[in-house]
């Protein structure tokens, strides 16, 4: 059976787009023949999981990376491959391994916000354009020279194949396998019955669900449900933008509502109670929330950009809106609720292509060719 290290930044229980991905892909290939470990940070344990999983707690920053690379030395010397989620992983030892990395962001546009770098409302396609600082044009010389030294990239949407073909990798080792959810084990509830619960009244409902960060446009949300006093905004998430964002929303009262993080249960009732998700991010190569809502009969609005519209049919299963456009967005939330049943009979048009079962399949023949 062949040993497959994989590599992350951050693991279940905690929240991202990696820990999601992993949480579901993992079993999947454990059951098509692979042995399979995890290395992370993390400064929590939770979860059983059937593989064994290493987390290095998140001290100061050159102590988590040295105990990082001497853990990733040791697993490296029993791994036949290393699967890694993410860049800027000392992965020490293991060079004549084949390395395989998930892109799923531009981790430079990120660090780059994140550190004040740049403006906050830049987005990630100016940000491919931007040469005025000279950090910025630093992280984008080692984001791309570590991406290109990969065997095999894997993208999520076509959307952020071409991103990465851009910084210069052989468009040869760029290969798009779309992201998937495990299925649900068990019925979430009736609508009508999980809004009571919540203590929800007849008011329409919108849930935004995603770790408070400046591109995920949760001000443009809560600006936009300010002008329309009849519906209600769910924000499901923690993050650094949280104590900013409440301040935004004071005045309201009880028309944005903050839950800070939740299991992904009491998720799933907010969805399903909802009249929709909205997800007017900047940026999403293909998002995980998207899928989930779908899945469970919840239609969407989006904002038009990276991968969302190879995942929300526009006027069928949801609505697309540029951004940031506040009227095409008000616009869009009053479409969403208007014609609310009529996309929810359409959630399930095109979600059998982002399997499980598919997305394990392709991952596992990419996965062995690569070792071959």
């Amino acid at each position: 059976m062949p040993k497959l290290l994989v590599a992350s930044g951050i693991f279940h229980p905690e929240a991202g787009g990696p820990a999601t991905y992993l949480r579901s892909i993992l079993p999947a290939l454990q059951g098509l023949g692979w042995q399979v470990r995890v290395l992370s940070y993390g400064d929590g344990k939770g979860g059983d999981y059937p593989y064994t999983v290493t987390r290095i707690a998140r001290e100061v920053y050159p102590l988590r990376r040295a105990k990082y690379g001497l853990a990733a030395w040791k697993q490296l010397a029993w791994a036949d491959m290393v699967y890694a989620q993410t860049i800027d992983l000392p992965l020490w030892g293991g060079r004549n391994l084949p390395r395989v990395l998930k892109i799923v962001g531009d981790q430079a546009w990120e660090r780059c916000i994140r550190r004040g770098w740049i403006a906050p409302d830049m987005t990630v396609d100016e940000f491919q354009r931007f040469t005025g600082d000279w950090r910025a044009r630093w992280q984008k010389r080692s984001r791309s020279r570590q991406v290109a030294d990969m065997d095999v990239v894997i993208v999520p949407s076509h959307y952020l194949k071409r991103m990465v073909i851009a910084w210069g990798v052989n468009a040869d080792k760029v290969r798009v396998i779309g992201n998937a959810l495990a299925p649900i084990s068990q019925s979430v509830g009736k609508r009508a019955e999980l809004a009571a619960a919540l203590g929800w009244d007849d008011l329409p409902t919108i849930v935004t669900v995603a770790r408070l960060q400046p591109w995920k446009g949760i001000d443009h949300l809560i600006d936009a449900i300010a002008e329309m006093p009849g519906i209600r905004l769910v924000v499901v998430g923690d993050g650094p933008d949280r104590g900013r964002l409440e301040a935004r929303a004071r005045g309201l009262g009880e028309r944005v509502q903050f839950t800070g993080r939740l299991d992904p249960e009491e998720v799933q009732r907010r969805l399903v109670a909802a009249d929709g998700l909205a997800l007017y991010s900047g940026y999403e190569g293909l998002s995980h929330t998207l899928l989930e809502s779908l899945r469970l009969g919840t239609p969407v609005l989006a904002s038009d950009v990276g991968g969302n519209a190879e995942v929300v049919r526009h006027g069928v299963n949801g609505v697309l809106t540029p951004h940031v456009e506040l009227g095409a967005l008000r616009a869009g939330i009053a479409e969403l609720i208007d014609r609310r049943d009529e996309f929810a009979a359409n959630c399930a048009l095109g979600i059998e292509d982002f399997s499980l079962e598919r997305m394990a399949r392709e991952t596992d023949a990419l996965l062995r060719s690569a070792l071959a």
